[in-house]
């Protein structure tokens, strides 16, 4: 393997009659027509030839073929999550119309104000990239002379890559990156759409507009086609001639191998994420709000810091209602932020918040009880069925939420531990109307809010179930209207 055909690696002649035929070969003929030259680094990763290569987002689409599909040939790849090709869709255009802006700018040319404009819409972020490509050319063989080549060299004799010609039946299995193949496939059939016609599509439409395409957004979606077919390129390690049974460790150790990092410290270094942006530069900057990468488990040490985690599950909430942050655009975000830094001056005055030891002495140190502030505040700010006098009682919401007992105490919090004569006597009797099913416990839906020991309520862990049910508590508790009542 590291030996060489006349002063080329091995894979590589300069003669094309020292090519041994691949399987494919044997069955078609082709000439230098039907080849295609592109430019590669040799390296041997772990032993292993392979080939680096910068190529275009159209070149690498063109090429590329993932083996995930039984009907045409043995399957090496997991199935696709169009979901998250749609997402990775999104950044991919993004990241062109940045590169639409950086070409006009190494050209000298001035940028159109539309062209930030559009990219904000999208969602900008401090910086664009995607990560190498991962693919094997089956038909070549590593160890004998496969494909006609040259060599590249620089003003003094150094070699600096090679020159290798492709027959344009060679295909480009991919390893690692199926996802954002097929999201760059979306984001070509978007623009190819978008300039050809006009118009947005009716599905998978990328961008926040509809209908007819504002001839100043149109250069920009021109422009950013362009980008990719000839200047926002990405990068490829091609591995040679690899077994299926070697495609499929490939993706295993590719895959598994690598360690995350924690889900607070990866959305604490999101910037692309409008609601993220918030997080960093309104809560913690501005506001002061004290953050952590994991929550404190232990009651005795807390010292009041919420975890990043904790605090954008609570935005998204507040934001969109929803449990992540995923499909966040400043469309979306941008006129609501006054409202959620409303929400979060509010909560940062509730007795005894953020300070050490919070968690023992209140429970809005719990996050599940910050979900349901939040939940309120979407449902009289946000929701497409707020109510007609929603700000009024936003209003109302934030001038009495401090009023509100959070203490470990308040028998609301325990509403279905208790029987109906201690409801009574504890003044809770008018809650039931403001629960589900009248405040029943059924046997399809969960009721078990946590626990109430040594003088501590501890929520538990389905926050999904809890949450809805505390912001109907504080609803009642703060005379605002009852959402299960039209």
């Amino acid at each position: 393997m590291f030996g060489n055909t006349q002063g080329m690696p091995k894979p590589m002649a300069v003669d094309e009659a020292l090519i041994t035929s691949g399987s494919l070969d044997e069955m078609m003929t082709f000439t230098s027509s039907d080849e295609e030259p592109f430019t590669v680094l040799v390296g041997y990763n772990l032993g292993r030839m392979t080939w680096a290569a910068d190529v275009t987002l159209m070149k690498l689409i063109e090429w590329s073929s993932v083996a995930n599909d039984p009907e045409k040939g043995e399957v090496a790849q997991r199935p696709l999550d169009m979901n998250h090709a749609r997402g990775l869709a999104v950044y991919m255009l993004k990241g062109l119309v940045n590169a639409a802006m950086a070409r006009k700018h190494l050209q000298g040319k001035e940028i159109p104000e539309t062209f930030g404009t559009v990219l904000h819409q999208l969602g900008s972020q401090p910086y664009f990239s995607l990560q190498p490509f991962v693919a094997n050319i089956r038909d070549i063989q590593p160890d004998k002379p496969s494909v006609r080549a040259d060599r590249i060299l620089s003003t003094n004799n150094e070699t600096r890559g090679f020159q290798v010609y492709l027959p344009r039946h060679y295909r480009w299995w991919m390893i690692d990156g199926q996802h954002r193949l097929a999201g760059g496939q979306i984001t070509r059939e978007f623009l190819e759409t978008v300039t050809k016609t006009g118009s947005y599509p009716a599905r998978n439409n990328l961008y926040t507009a509809r209908g007819k395409v504002a001839p100043e957004d149109m250069a920009v979606w021109m422009e950013a086609l362009e980008c990719a077919r000839s200047f926002a390129t990405v990068q490829v390690e091609l591995h040679l001639g690899l077994s299926i049974d070697q495609e499929r460790q490939l993706f295993h150790d590719l895959n598994n191998l690598g360690k995350k990092v924690t889900r607070s410290l990866s959305l604490k270094f999101d910037g692309s994420n409008p609601i993220t942006k918030f997080i960093e530069d309104v809560l913690i900057n501005e506001l002061k709000l004290k953050d952590c990468e994991s929550e404190q488990t232990d009651w005795n040490n807390d010292d009041g810091a919420l975890s990043r985690r904790d605090i954008v599950a609570v935005n998204a909430t507040a934001f969109l209602n929803k449990g992540n942050v995923a499909g966040a655009t400043p469309a979306i975000v941008e006129p609501r932020v006054e409202t959620v830094s409303r929400m979060w001056s509010s909560i940062l005055r509730i007795k005894d918040y953020g300070k050490p030891g919070a968690k023992l002495k209140t429970v809005a140190a719990q996050p599940v009880v910050l979900k349901a502030i939040a939940k309120v505040v979407f449902d009289l700010a946000f929701s497409n069925r707020r109510p007609d006098n929603g700000d009024t009682l936003l209003d109302t919401f934030f001038s009495r939420l401090n009023s509100l007992d959070f203490s470990h105490n308040n028998p609301m919090w325990r509403y279905y531990e208790l029987g109906e004569t201690e409801r009574s006597d504890m003044g809770l009797a008018g809650l039931a109307a403001y629960l589900p099913a009248g405040g029943e416990i059924t046997g399809d839906a969960n009721r078990d809010l946590g626990s109430f020991q040594g003088g501590l309520m501890r929520f538990g862990a389905k926050h999904n179930d809890i949450f809805p049910i505390l912001s109907d508590m504080i609803r009642w508790r703060l005379k605002l209207p009852n959402r299960h009542q039209k």
